[in-house]
């Protein structure tokens, strides 16, 4: 176990554009239970890495975990060098994170609710707004009531306050559950040109195995707590001679069972 530590410390150091580093990663409940269970992988800097597996896999609790919402039993992360319990505030300014079900305030306006989130951040609050409404591209809806919005409005709100402060790492858990195809679509396109264009590293999780495909870089199959496989999407069809994730998805669950 040392030495695989040792090892992995050497390869992480040799990588200049490490964003993410998860060594032998635990997170065990007092029932027993291991929602994650010796984890170990790496995102690039500029990355979107795309985490998959089914319900219950460990998926969300590695999210969590990178930001800072979950202390680890065992193991180590780190963001951009600094580690996530340790460092706990200063991996909190580098970071935005978007659970599943994150919610806004009702009673306050698009912009408004932008402008509130805005005001915990440092630097031109106006600006960050005026970029919000931009990537959110809700038009005069923006000035209504948040309460007056559909789902799908009120995701495309929330991912303008996870991307509008240019995060270094944006954690994205489930970004287009339960969104019609339009606004799926939306989302997809937005994050990924986005994310693109800034520079920015994204880890984020999803059931929907080709909006994975075409949003990340490198997938890793996560089940029952442990990675199965980590690459590309097309070297892991090559490998599977798939057709798509889904096929490698069910390939993999099946040796892994």
């Amino acid at each position: 176990m040392i030495t695989q530590s040792i090892r992995f410390v050497e390869r992480v150091s040799k990588m200049s554009t490490c964003a993410v580093a998860i060594n032998d990663l635990v997170k065990a409940y007092s029932t027993g239970l291991k929602a994650i269970d010796g984890v170990t992988l790496t995102v690039n800097e500029g990355e979107i890495f795309g985490l998959i597996g089914p319900n219950g896999a460990g998926k969300t609790t590695t999210l969590r975990i990178l930001g800072t919402l979950l202390k680890p039993t065992s193991g180590t992360v780190s963001i951009l060098g600094h580690d996530v319990v340790e460092g706990q505030m200063a991996v909190r300014g580098l970071i935005s994170y978007l659970p599943e079900d994150a919610g806004a305030y009702e009673n306050l306006s698009g912009r408004e609710y932008l402008a509130f989130m805005a005001g915990f951040y440092e630097g031109d609050a106006k600006k960050t707004v005026d970029i919000g409404v931009r990537i959110a591209d809700l038009k005069e809806r923006i000035d209504s009531r948040i309460k007056e919005y559909s789902k799908g409005m009120k995701r495309r709100l929330l991912i303008a306050r996870a991307l509008m402060t240019a995060p270094k790492l944006a954690i994205l858990d489930e970004p287009t559950a339960g969104l019609d195809v339009m606004h799926a679509l939306y989302v997809r396109e937005r994050v990924k040109g986005l994310i693109k264009e800034r520079g920015t590293t994204a880890v984020l999780s999803s059931h929907n195995l080709l909006e994975v495909e075409f949003m990340c870089d490198r997938v890793a199959l996560i089940d029952h707590g442990r990675i199965h496989e980590t690459g590309t999407p097309s070297e892991l069809k090559e490998k599977y001679g798939a057709k798509n994730l889904e096929e490698v998805f069910m390939e993999v669950v099946k040796h892994a069972a």
